[in-house]
C-alpha cells in the first residue's frame, strides 16, 4: 500500500490531483484493486475484451487480406502496414481500438482525453524463431518518459508461452528508460532489434498468456520480451498505443494523432480521422505523410537503415 500512495504522490504532481482523483472516482471498467495493480506493476492482465467468436471473426480479415493484397497498388509491403500505423489505412484497425469497451478501461488508467498513436499487427508464424528481445517501448518514440502512454495488447489466436507470449518484469516501469542498443537481428520483430544494454533478471519474469479475445495493458517503461513460437498455430496480436493529449513529440518536429474520446485541448497532435476506405488515395497520402514525420524521431541514431520505416519511394527503388 505504501508504494501506492507513494505512486500517486508522484502521479498527483505529474498529472494534477484533479485528474488522478477523476481517474479513481469515475472508474468504468476497472476495479481500484486493478488499477492500483496497474499502478504498482506497470501491466495488467488478463481482460476480456471479445468473445472468441469475435476474435476470430477479426482474424479472419486479417488473413483476408493477406490473401487479397496487391503491394503494387502502394509501393509497400502489407507487413509495413501490419506494423506501422494500420489504423491510418486499415479501417478494421481503427474501429477496434476505438472498442467502447477498450475505451473505458484504458479511460480508467489514462483519463477522458484519449489519442490513438499507433496500432501494430505482431504476426510470429508457426514453429518459427522470432523474437521480440527485451526493451522499454518509449525508448525509441520520441515522447519522453511520459506516465500518460499505455498499450493495449489483444489476443487474435491462443497467445501461451509456447506460442511465445510476452513477458513482463513487475515494476520496471518505475525505472527511467534505461541504455538500449541496436542489434538489426533478422529473428527480432523489432524496427532495430533494440534491446535492454543492462541486465534482466528473468527469473522475475510473469508470463501474459492469453485467449483469443483477450488483452493486457502495459507501461511504456515496462521491461517486455516475447520468446519464439513453438506452437502448431499462428500468433497474432494487436499492439495499439493510447496517450492523452498532452503528450507530445520531443525529438521530430511534429506528430499525429486519432482522438478517441474526450477533446485535444493542448494541440500537441496533427489531429487524423478514421479511415473511410481501405488503402484509399488520401489514406495513402496520409500514411506517407506520418510515416516521413515519425521516421525522424524513431530512426534517429540507428547506424544502418531502418527497414520498416522506408518511404514509399524507397520502397520503389529497392
Amino acid at each position: 500500500m505504501q508504494y501506492y500512495l507513494l505512486y500517486l504522490f508522484l502521479l498527483f504532481d505529474e498529472m494534477g490531483i484533479d485528474h488522478v482523483m477523476e481517474i479513481l472516482v469515475m472508474a468504468k471498467k476497472l476495479t481500484s484493486d486493478q488499477i492500483e495493480q496497474y499502478q504498482r506493476e506497470g501491466y495488467l492482465m488478463p481482460l476480456d475484451l471479445f468473445t472468441r467468436d469475435e476474435a476470430l471473426d477479426v482474424r479472419n480479415n486479417i488473413e483476408d487480406l493477406e490473401q487479397s493484397y496487391n503491394s503494387d497498388t502502394s509501393n509497400h509491403p502489407l507487413n509495413q502496414f501490419f506494423r506501422i500505423n494500420g489504423q491510418v489505412v486499415i479501417p478494421f484497425m481503427a474501429e477496434i481500438a476505438q472498442t467502447p469497451a477498450l475505451l473505458d478501461t484504458v479511460e480508467d488508467i489514462l483519463g477522458p482525453d484519449l489519442m490513438i498513436w499507433s496500432c501494430e499487427l505482431f504476426i510470429k508464424e508457426a514453429s518459427t524463431e522470432k523474437v521480440v528481445s527485451w526493451h522499454q517501448d518509449l525508448t525509441y518514440w520520441g515522447l519522453g518518459e511520459t506516465d500518460e502512454e499505455v498499450t493495449a495488447w489483444i489476443a487474435f489466436s491462443d497467445v501461451s508461452k509456447q506460442a511465445g507470449c510476452m513477458k513482463f518484469i513487475p515494476g520496471s516501469h518505475k525505472q527511467s528508460i534505461v541504455p538500449h542498443s541496436d542489434t538489426f537481428s533478422e529473428d527480432n520483430l523489432l524496427s532495430r532489434g533494440q534491446e535492454i544494454a543492462v541486465e534482466v533478471n528473468e527469473n522475475e519474469a510473469v508470463y501474459n498468456q492469453l485467449k483469443p479475445g483477450q488483452m493486457s495493458l502495459h507501461h511504456g517503461r515496462l521491461f517486455h520480451a516475447s520468446g519464439p513460437n513453438h506452437s502448431n498455430d499462428r500468433r497474432i496480436g494487436m499492439a495499439i498505443r493510447y496517450v492523452t493529449p498532452s503528450v507530445r513529440q520531443v525529438v521530430g518536429k511534429r506528430d499525429f494523432g486519432m482522438l478517441a474520446r474526450g477533446a485535444d485541448r493542448e494541440q500537441n497532435w496533427i489531429n487524423i480521422a478514421q479511415p473511410s476506405t481501405l488503402f484509399g488515395a488520401n489514406e495513402m497520402k496520409l500514411y506517407n505523410e506520418i510515416l516521413e514525420a515519425q521516421s525522424e524521431a524513431l530512426t534517429e541514431g540507428a547506424e544502418q537503415k531502418v527497414g520498416l520505416y522506408a518511404s514509399s519511394n524507397d520502397m520503389a527503388g529497392a
